[in-house]
């Protein structure tokens, strides 16, 4: 029977983080992972082919819309969607096999399979028994279902993310059930290749959750590059057949029932904890009403010698946050201070344009009771990102009105993932709007668009 000082469940951001962390702190380590490849659900079906998707969209986009105004003549070129699979294909080969390497490098065992706990301490993979001193169960998440939806990735007519990313072409129409992250990514990724997109919310706003400003004007974008929203509705059901789905709905406010038709349908309604198999019950791990593992602020079960991490346990289910906590949970196992600060987690929308926040909106912000203010700038005030044709969009920074802390920024523009570290890390360091203002940025760069939201917090911005 082999023993570890550490397995951890599920080769994810979170997974293979903590297990490479634990192992540059003199663990030893081992990770179980049923896959084919490691890395999880945001390497293999997630965050990196959806990013090559959108990437290139975008280039395609570019090339039909933008590029003759720069003098780039010649024919719009078309989509081979067989190359742009394997272009996907390749980028998430590449990712993968260099976690491989990190693997081999760091002296971590892979062992191949779907793991169960046994018992604490006790890791079981087919047939074999593992002994650990930890075990940290990282096994990710899931697409949370929809009654009256029934997801058939194999059909390729009503499918979840996954599907999504592997449909074996670009469909002419497309509805998108849910407006969060995944459903405007991949949305926009079909509606630049030329499907028709219709995007039903069964709130009154897309994005739920960021700050009402960016809502409004990231929606006013989508539209104008195609994308057609229903607000307010309650999905009653999406059925197949004859190779197209309908989609009924009833809209909130007056309970009238609608209903569209499309090529494909995506279920975008957001994810839940995958713990199917492990266990829990049996050796006695809580969970919260969400189905979530409960863990104090260690990252501890109830259970001695049992962590769990990342979309598994409560908070945002972003890969960036499951890596921080992965790295914390190592150190806490061996003995040190692991520490994240959830006030500062960025979230990004890889639409075009990007939307970036971290910290508080403005509303959040006014509902703790202190006396908020609010620095604006727009990119058509921005020469370089008037000159790459993304003016639409803003830098909306929030601070405290006595203090003139930074509170949260939110982004809309391009390079807004990018740019909304520089926030992340002024409020870090506890930073006031005035330190911001003050800081010399590159000209031209897009970035100046953040230094000149810090200046409208004072005696106002320069370029409007």
């Amino acid at each position: 029977m082999s023993s570890y000082d550490l397995i951890v469940i599920g080769a994810g951001p979170g997974g293979y983080v903590c297990a490479i962390r634990a192992a540059q702190l003199g663990q030893k380590v081992a990770v179980v992972e049923g896959r084919a490849t490691l890395g999880g659900t945001c390497l293999n079906v997630g965050c990196i082919p959806s990013k090559a998707l959108l990437h290139a969209s975008h280039m395609y986009h570019e090339a039909g819309h933008n590029f003759e105004k720069m003098g780039l003549m010649g024919e719009v070129p078309s989509v081979d969607w067989t190359v742009t699979q394997s272009y996907k294909a390749e980028t998430v080969e590449t990712n993968t096999k260099g976690i491989e390497f990190l693997f081999k490098k760091n002296k971590i065992d892979w062992i191949k399979g779907w793991g169960q706990i046994e018992a604490p301490g006790k890791v079981k993979v087919g047939d074999t028994t593992y002994d650990a001193k930890n075990i940290v169960i990282a096994t990710g998440s899931e697409p949370t279902p929809l009654k009256g939806v029934e997801v058939d990735n194999a059909g390729a007519v009503i499918v979840d993310s996954t599907g999504a990313l592997v449909l074996p072409k670009v469909p002419a129409s497309m509805v998108v059930i849910g407006a969060g992250v995944i459903g405007l990514e991949l949305g926009s990724v079909y509606a630049r290749l030329g499907a028709k997109v219709t995007v039903i919310e069964y709130l009154d706003a897309i994005t739920p959750g960021m700050d009402a400003e960016i809502q409004k004007q990231l929606q006013k974008t989508l539209t104008k590059q195609g994308l057609d929203f229903v607000l307010g509705a309650a999905v009653q059901s999406a059925t197949a057949k004859n190779g197209k789905a309908t989609v009924t709905y009833k809209l909130r406010k007056d309970d009238s029932e609608h209903s569209v038709e499309a090529e494909v349908v995506l279920l975008a309604t957001g994810r839940r904890p995958y713990l199917d198999g492990l266990g829990l019950d049996k050796v006695g791990v809580a969970l919260t009403d969400r189905g979530q593992v409960a863990v104090d602020k260690h990252w501890a079960t109830n259970v001695p010698g049992i962590y769990a991490l990342g979309d598994a346990v409560p908070g945002p289910m972003l890969a960036h946050k499951a890596e921080d906590e992965g790295m914390a949970v190592a150190e806490v196992i061996a003995g040190k201070a692991g520490h994240v600060n959830y006030d500062v987690i960025p979230g990004v929308i890889y639409t075009t344009p990007e939307v970036a926040s971290v910290g508080l909106t403005e509303a959040a912000a006014k509902e703790t009771g202190r006396k908020v203010k609010v620095g604006k700038f727009p990119f058509l005030g921005n020469a370089r990102a008037k000159a790459m044709f993304q003016g639409d969009g803003f830098v909306k920074i929030v601070a405290d009105a006595e203090t003139d802390r930074v509170l949260g920024a939110h982004i809309i523009g391009p390079s807004a993932g990018e740019m909304i570290h520089e926030i992340c890390v002024a409020m870090e360091f506890g930073a006031s709007a005035e330190d911001i203002a003050l800081t010399c940025h590159a000209h031209p760069t897009t970035s100046e668009a953040v230094r000149e939201a810090a200046l409208a917090l004072g005696d106002g911005a320069i370029h409007v």
